[in-house]
């Protein structure tokens, strides 16, 4: 279902409707307390709730049969009290047991109650609840289900299904249904409401907006409950569609404002690239020359290129980069190159210095370990333009770093910066230059599905570099149970015995904390311990033990920055033949003799991480393999995953599946991209929308500015963005 997205209460945008405009204390029941605890939801005005739109529906409409229940599927069920105990094992519980006619029983589970609560549930009284069941000790059970204890002659049903909102806090669900109800009573007529082209959505055959937001937030009885169930219902497609005009309208916007700003057009470094293009010991692939004519077009332009290039792990992105820095040297001002760990700009630094500086170009290194008197260097070559070439990590956006004349900023991995540090990088361009700023090219190594680049970059030109260097040898993937560990072993001992070098990652730092997909340690589900699950500090002793003739390090997101840095170092300099680590290694360094990868516990990652980790291995000419181990038994969508993995390793179709499968927010990082998590549209569902929605965007834009304005501010309201700044 969808899901609602927090909106900043710090603007108050500009209304579609007197109506709308109205605040909220208007409604009755809203004084200052509960006015403040809507306001830090960023709901302000009655218009702010006629779009907090349920994320669920519940359907309590009929009964299921106790018999008839199914683990992980919400139902409404009633049956009469049969048993009721009270413990306290770790805790306070409250265990409820009811029957039906169908001879099944239903446990309840409370782990917070009141004595009053435990009197209403007398042997024999008629209970009617509704919640998700799941297997427990004794058969199925509900954890906290809502419930009622009926009275005689109280069979009524609901008529409709209930709608579920996102909690806020301090606001019960009954108040929050309550103030909707009586804000939607306040809805104009559709034509003070209507803001897009009737053409547009008689194409589709979508309602009208008054029409769809009444069937959202109060489904009529013949309801398709199926289709609003899956968010597909036209009223709900209807309102995707709006949502995501007003997101591509506002980075559209966006980019209009930063292209009014100017740019140093860049046309003079021909000479300069090609000789950088003669030394280079390959040749560059069609993928590369594309890719490398538009970033040369852009930059010749009087207005600043704003230029997405994504491509595979081991495409090649660096070499483009470094001609475009050309570019900029040839055309005598600077370029600098941003990555997200200090390890990552040191690969690049070693890369470009060997491809640079034989030509003349000074390249400079700033990070937060150049310290001192070397520091103190590195800041006046900067900024008096001796270094042409700047290479740092976030350390490039502190006060102290001035830049000569910076007309080209790259920033690699892009979706890995808060949007602040890339503005910053941006504005060190402007403040030498009477406000022009330096063309931008932001790279990932993370393919985008094309439906989520629409939707995601549209201030963004988007460049594909969709073909490997040749001479890569493709990586062969294996999927494995874990009972076949001891193989592994002795598979790790022959590679490392033929002077090769192997990974071994883990998904756990510890027995009792679960990490993320950064590394970064989360508490398991319920906080206990995960015996399940490879644990990185227990496998590294294990391997080690297993292992003695081995050098084994360990590498996890808990160690300090120097500690990891110094870790993965060792292992590139072949100082370690075996790296045990979590995935912090995901996108990390080329080490060329590494040539097996051992994923565990594989199954709890997503595609688009299981495919950055194999392209670790592989960047030698010796043959590679990646084993993915799982625990059994596997889920359908991890077996799905498994297989993807096995059946091919083009990172633009492993993307487009994990869209389908995991939605965009995971894909992208979506805290640290700026795209708004939507209050209803979902990227993967409603794709075929996106067409329509790029068509009608520039129509607007074009014929009718105002009204783009007033969708902007209806769903995203007054507040900047800067979703790709």
């Amino acid at each position: 279902m969808a899901r609602a997205g927090k909106r900043t209460a710090a603007v108050v945008a500009p209304s579609l409707s007197p109506a709308g405009e109205a605040p909220l204390a208007s409604l009755p029941g809203v004084g200052p307390r509960v006015a403040e605890k809507l306001a830090a939801r960023g709901l302000l005005t009655l218009q702010d709730l006629w779009l907090q739109l349920p994320w669920q529906y519940e359907d309590r409409t009929r009964i299921t049969p106790i018999r008839a229940l199914q683990p992980g599927v919400a139902a409404q069920v009633e049956g009469r009290v049969e048993a009721v105990e009270r413990g306290f094992r770790y805790r306070p519980m409250l265990r409820v047991a009811i029957g039906d006619d169908s001879r099944a029983t239903l446990v309840l589970r409370f782990f917070h109650f009141r004595a009053a609560q435990v009197a209403q549930f007398a042997p024999g009284a008629r209970v009617r609840c509704y919640g998700t069941p799941r297997a427990g000790q004794h058969g199925l059970e509900i954890v906290h289900p809502s419930y009622r204890v009926l009275d005689p002659g109280d069979d009524a049903l609901g008529d409709r299904l209930d709608p579920v909102y996102p909690a806020i806090e301090g606001l019960g669900p009954v108040s929050l249904r309550r103030l909707i109800a009586l804000a939607l009573d306040r809805l104009p007529e559709e034509d003070a409401l209507e803001l897009l082209p009737p053409h547009a959505l008689a194409g589709l055959q979508l309602p009208s907006l008054r029409s769809a937001l009444l069937t959202v937030h109060r489904p009529p009885q013949e309801a398709d409950v199926a289709a609003l169930l899956a968010g597909t219902h036209p009223a709900q497609r209807r309102l995707a569609l709006e949502e995501l005009l007003a997101h591509h309208l506002s980075l559209r916007r966006q980019r209009i404002a930063l292209q009014q700003h100017a740019a140093t057009p860049l046309a003079n470094g021909g000479a300069l690239v090609e000789r950088l293009r003669a030394s280079l010991p390959f040749a560059l692939t069609a993928a590369q020359e594309r890719v490398f004519a538009q970033v040369r077009r852009d930059l010749a332009q009087p207005r600043p290129m704003l230029r997405l290039v994504q491509g595979d792990v081991g495409s090649g992105k660096t070499v483009v980069a470094a001609l475009a820095a050309m570019v900029a040297v040839g055309s005598g001002r600077q370029a600098a190159l941003m990555a997200p760990t200090e390890l990552l700009a040191e690969q690049h630094v070693a890369n470009l210095r060997q491809w640079l500086e034989p030509l003349g170009v000074r390249v400079a290194w700033l990070a937060g370990k150049v310290l001192g008197k070397a520091r103190r260097a590195a800041l006046a070559d900067v900024a008096s333009g001796t270094a042409q070439v700047v290479v740092g990590t976030h350390a490039l956006m502190q006060e102290g770093v001035v830049f000569a004349d910076l007309a080209l900023a790259i920033v690699d991995e892009q979706h890995r910066f808060g949007v602040h540090q890339r503005l910053a990088l941006r504005d060190k361009g402007a403040a030498g230059d009477s406000g022009r700023v330096p063309h931008q090219l932001v790279m990932t190594a993370t393919p985008i599905p094309r439906t989520l680049a629409m939707a995601a970059y549209a201030d963004l030109d988007v460049s594909a570099i969709d073909e490997l260097p040749p001479g890569r040898t493709p990586v062969q993937t294996v999927v494995l149970s874990a009972e076949r560990r001891p193989e592994l072993i002795q598979r790790i001992r022959t590679a490392c015995a033929e002077g090769r070098q192997a990974y071994w990652v883990c998904t756990l730092i510890d027995e009792s904390v679960e990490t993320g997909a950064s590394g970064h340690a989360r508490p398991g589900p319920g906080g206990g311990p995960r015996i399940d699950a490879q644990a990185a500090q227990s496998t590294f002793e294990a391997l080690s033990a297993a292992l003695p003739e081995l050098r084994v390090g360990l590498v996890h997101g808990r160690m300090k920055a120097t500690e990891k840095q110094a870790t993965m170092r060792a292992f590139k300099e072949r100082a370690l033949d075996l790296l045990v680590a979590t995935t912090v290694i995901e996108v990390g360094v080329d080490v060329a003799n590494a040539s097996l990868m051992i994923v565990e516990n594989a199954e709890r990652l997503g595609l688009a991480q299981l495919h950055q980790l194999r392209g670790r291995v592989g960047r030698g000419s010796a043959a590679s393999s990646c084993v993915l181990l799982y625990q059994p038994p596997l889920s359908a969508l991890a077996r799905q995953r498994l297989e993807t993995m096995r059946e091919t390793s083009d990172g633009f179709v492993i993307a487009e599946k994990d869209l389908a499968l995991r939605g965009p927010g995971e894909l992208l990082g979506t805290r640290q991209t700026g795209l708004a998590e939507f209050r209803l549209a979902d990227l993967a569902r409603d794709a075929d929308l996106l067409p329509q929605v790029h068509a009608l965007g520039e129509q607007l834009l074009a014929a009718s500015p105002q009204v783009a304005e007033r969708l902007v501010a209806r769903w995203i309201g007054g507040a900047a963005r800067y979703a790709s700044a």
